[in-house]
């Protein structure tokens, strides 16, 4: 749970620096991966990623722009930029974030949880996703971001 507005928001901008950076080595050829048949694709993890955004925030009672359609986008840079947009808005909402305002209360499906806590989810969330992807990219011969660490073919240069 973040209690101070400065940690959430360093939090973040590495956190979705991140995230886009996984988004930004999708290709559209990459974006039907599946670990196996009948699980969630590259694009659809990527899509989810993106609109999960809006749903947090309006946990937390603010909203994102309105998106064209709710449908996933057939082209990687689409899901990426719409992500880059939303990260962006939730970092310009975040220069307005008090301490105070983290542990205010709000309802997440009738309990009653500090924003901070929310805030805290929400970057949890697309942090295992974003593990996902990393995985859906490599199977599908895709450049791997080095997010939290280089990774193996940064190592082996």
């Amino acid at each position: 749970m973040y209690r101070t507005a400065n940690d959430f928001k360093q939090d973040w901008i590495k956190s979705s620096t991140g995230t886009l950076d996984v988004l930004r080595a999708m290709t559209d050829d990459a974006l039907g991966q599946k670990i196996v048949p009948d699980h969630n694709s590259l694009g659809w993890i990527g899509w989810h990623v993106t609109t999960a955004l809006g749903y947090f925030t309006n946990l937390l009672g603010f909203r994102l722009s309105a998106l064209k359609s709710l449908t996933q986008p057939d082209q990687a840079g689409l899901i990426a930029d719409q992500y880059e947009r939303y990260a962006q808005e939730i970092s310009s909402a975040a220069d307005g974030f008090t301490d105070d305002y983290l542990l205010e209360e709000v309802d997440v499906h009738g309990k009653m949880t500090p924003r901070g806590a929310v805030l805290r989810m929400m970057i949890d969330h697309q942090t295992h996703h974003r593990g996902q992807m990393t995985v859906l990219l490599r199977q599908a011969g895709q450049h791997v971001p080095g997010v939290m660490g280089p990774t193996k073919e940064q190592i082996n240069r």
